[in-house]
């Protein structure tokens, strides 16, 4: 069969070498614009490919779920047919019938996946490992991500805290299956105890978002290398497609994966902004947060025994059980008990001081993972217009009153995280005593710490900042241009007593390091 795809791959779409890529349950061959994916033949236990009927199921199935976000790339079946001849051919594609294949079920001696092939260098795995995840693109990922949360069907009648407890017995039971020596026992007995506790205090939480239809059909495997930017969009594909009950999971559970594969490779900040952004454009996953890291941590726990298994079969077996014990000592990071009290940092000043150049650099340095919560008023604003955060507001969304229902809807936000021990990093001008007043009361309120830093900077830094922004590609929350921030100097208020005023005409970098040294907070 698969000189029969090559054969295919060599008439129809180049003559070069095919390459192939070898996995536990596919075949994949890629031309220079096709790409042809065979099951094998095989039961794993988990997956169970080992008939026809079932890898033509299966073949169906990742057809279907991956066209929810990657329809571009997935064209259809081709059936394994006999030609006159009674060689082994590829039948052809019906685009009537694109999720049947074109031949009747009784000829087809097996079924193969036809894709469009993306660029070898698309792969968000190797984006990350080259340092290009650039700031527009963690924007892009973090709206996939959620727009395909938002659309995922609903799955009733599933128990949230039974599925998160069926995750951590297989955990433990994978665990202690493996040869001895490869992760440490007491460190894997360790993290099971801390995986129940946080089930145990989060089960109502668990049980109650499962009732209100956040658990759902989602991607199940959502991982960097199963990204791809097409068409220069992050492209979800490859998801988990041979048992859907894996896949029917808590929203927030299916992001924790791509969070943990952030976090895994050292790039602490682009999971938070990732977080962030995902959480601004699904405000209503907030109460779920409190879970987050009990969900990275599975996830960490998850890739830490099924990498020490596989090792005996890498290049390198010694580098995959290096990186297995890296994963299982995160996952005990996640799950690590959190006892400072949370801790509400407003950050304030007028426009192009650089406020969300701070926040942005500070959340994810403010402990646990993935960092803070940052609330920024210019995207609490566009929310509550019902417009994207990138999209300019006309002069009447700015008005006093329009401003006291942002402020008011950020201090609700920042008191439910803080109420559930997650910090948060307030992003907005907090030019009025009042709105001042506010961010300390609702610190108070809720038992949190409070640090006020505020920004001052030249006239000139400031309009020039504003400048560059407008002029940034892909747009901004800010709507605050030139002629705002001149209005915004002709009536500067006052620097805030009790709050740590920092020179924000210095470098960001020695900005960072001013707020790091007022929040206590070692980098």
């Amino acid at each position: 069969m698969i000189a029969a795809i090559e054969r295919h791959i060599g008439a129809r779409h180049n003559a070069g070498p095919v390459r192939r890529i070898d996995t536990h349950g596919a075949v994949i061959l890629l031309g220079e614009t096709h790409a042809f994916k065979l099951k094998r033949a095989v039961d794993l236990g988990y997956l169970d490919f080992s008939t026809v009927a079932r890898r033509h199921a299966a073949c169906r199935a990742e057809l279907v779920l991956n066209r929810r976000t990657a329809p571009d790339l997935y064209l259809g079946l081709r059936p394994v047919i006999r030609g006159a001849d009674g060689g082994l051919i590829l039948g052809e594609l019906d685009p009537g019938k694109l999720d049947q294949g074109g031949a009747d079920d009784r000829d087809a001696l097996d079924w193969v996946i036809e894709m469009r092939r993306f660029a070898d260098d698309a792969l968000l795995a190797g984006i990350a490992d080259r340092g290009e995840l650039t700031q527009g693109l963690l924007r892009d990922l973090a709206d996939a991500v959620a727009r395909f949360h938002d659309r995922a069907a609903i799955v009733e009648g599933h128990d949230g805290v039974e599925r998160v407890h069926r995750v951590i017995e297989g955990n433990r039971a994978a665990m202690a299956a493996l040869p001895p020596g490869m992760l440490d026992a007491d460190d894997g007995a360790e993290l099971v105890r801390r995986w129940q506790g946080l089930l145990d205090a989060h089960a109502p939480m668990l049980a109650r978002r499962a009732a209100q239809g956040h658990v759902r059909l989602c991607h199940g495997d959502l991982h960097l290398a199963n990204i791809c930017l097409w068409q220069g969009q992050p492209t979800l594909f490859d998801c988990l497609e041979f048992d859907p009950d894996l896949a029917t999971t808590d929203v927030l559970y299916d992001l924790a994966f791509l969070i943990m594969d952030l976090c895994a490779r050292g790039l602490g900040a682009a999971a938070n902004r990732v977080f962030n952004r995902y959480c601004d454009r699904r405000p209503h996953e907030q109460e779920g947060l409190g879970a987050m890291g009990l969900f990275l941590s599975l996830r960490a726990g998850i890739r830490a025994h099924v990498g020490a298994l596989g090792a005996v079969r890498q290049a390198d077996p010694a580098r995959a059980i290096a990186a297995a014990r890296h994963y299982l000592t995160l996952a005990l990071d996640f799950a690590a008990p959190h006892e400072a009290p949370a801790r509400l940092i407003a950050i304030g000043g007028l426009s192009g001081t650089g406020k969300s150049t701070l926040a942005g650099a500070l959340a994810p340095l403010v402990a646990p993972a993935p960092g803070a919560r940052w609330l920024r008023s210019d995207v609490i604003r566009k929310r509550l217009a019902g417009v994207e955060p990138e999209v300019r507001l006309p002069p009447e969304s700015y008005t006093q009153a329009a401003s006291a229902r942002v402020y008011a809807a950020m201090l609700a936000e920042a008191t439910d995280d803080l109420a559930m021990g997650r910090d948060v990093v307030i992003d907005a001008v907090s030019g009025s005593a009042r709105d001042r007043e506010g961010l300390a009361r609702a610190a108070a309120e809720a038992g949190a710490g409070f640090v006020g830093l505020w920004l001052e900077a030249d006239d000139a830094t400031m309009i020039a900042r504003a400048t560059e922004r407008s002029a940034a590609p892909g747009g901004d929350a800010s709507d605050a241009d030139v002629s705002v921030v001149r209005n915004q100097i002709a009536h500067r208020p006052a620097p805030p007593v009790g709050w740590v005023k920092i020179d924000a005409d210095k470098a960001p970098d020695a900005v960072l390091a001013e707020a790091l040294a007022a929040c206590a907070i070692e980098a």
